[in-house]
């Protein structure tokens, strides 16, 4: 994998300069990256990850199924109803960490957004791209299970509350941010494109966080993350962080997966392209 690692780079770079000719029409050096600094440059290295992570991966899919099946069964077995809601309670525990982790991969896209722009470290538009598809997924877990909870609370599956608004709009950046992935081909373009898209949809995180305190909404205010400790009680409360620490393992588990994916694919997209470029170059 180190040659076609080392291939994979130069073809990147090669593209960039390519691209900046194209556009400015100048034979100037290339700015100084992260990249070549010699300790971030080994950090970099997407066959350093590949092996890194593949290490990691069964040390976070393990405890991450443990979890689960614990907190499953707590959910079932030993998690008590709610005094007004009964049973529906128990949609919270799926509910609440899927919103959790649709704006903390947000938050991992916005950080990739930058290392993309301002860094160019090598495996940022990876990330980006791999937590994409895992941030729209817990997102519209947290829609379709925050309606079913919504029906017998509120008497409507839907209501234009600032909170289920907001989060429809992040669902929404989520797969416009998708979709701009697929209408760009070319990785380093659209890499950019993608990034300056999760910036500017960026605004709409702390929109979600506290649009229960700016605004009167039908939806709670936070009751676990708060200054004054969580008002759940303790035997909902065990639970329901067993069941955000195991969503929180699958989504890393994910990442990672989706990251190697990745990967893979561009090697074979530019040895496709060497071995294309090298044919037609015996064919003239």
């Amino acid at each position: 994998m180190g040659k076609i690692d080392q291939v994979f780079r130069r073809w990147r770079c090669a593209s960039e300069i390519v691209m900046r000719r194209a556009a400015t029409g100048s034979l100037q050096a290339a700015p100084r990256t992260a990249t070549s600094i010699p300790m971030i440059r080994d950090l970099a290295s997407p066959t350093r990850f590949m092996s890194l992570s593949g290490r990691l991966l069964p040390w976070v899919a393990g405890p991450a199924a443990a979890l689960l099946g614990a907190g499953l069964y707590m959910v079932w077995f030993t998690a008590p109803a709610d005094y007004q809601q009964g049973e529906t309670v128990k949609i919270m525990y799926l509910h609440v960490p899927a919103a959790w982790l649709s704006l903390f991969f947000y938050m991992i896209m916005t950080s990739s957004a930058l290392g993309t722009l301002v860094w160019r470290h090598p495996l940022a538009d990876v990330s980006q791209k791999a937590a994409a598809p895992i941030g729209a997924a817990f997102t519209l877990i947290c829609l379709v299970t925050g309606s079913l909870w919504g029906k017998p609370m509120w008497g409507t599956y839907w209501q234009w509350d600032a909170r289920l608004t907001s989060m429809l709009v992040m669902l929404l950046i989520y797969l416009g941010i998708l979709a701009l992935w697929r209408a760009i081909e070319e990785p380093n373009r659209a890499a950019r494109a993608v990034s300056i898209l999760t910036l500017v949809g960026a605004v709409n995180v702390p929109i979600v966080k506290f649009s229960v305190d700016w605004w009167n909404t039908l939806h709670q205010p936070a009751s676990v993350f708060r200054l004054g400790g969580p008002t759940i009680h303790v035997s909902m409360l065990v639970p329901l962080l067993v069941m955000a620490a195991a969503f929180t393992l699958i989504g890393v588990a994910l990442h990672l997966s989706g990251m190697r994916t990745e990967i893979l694919r561009r090697r074979v997209r530019t040895l496709t392209i060497l071995e294309a470029e090298r044919l037609d170059a015996q064919a003239a």
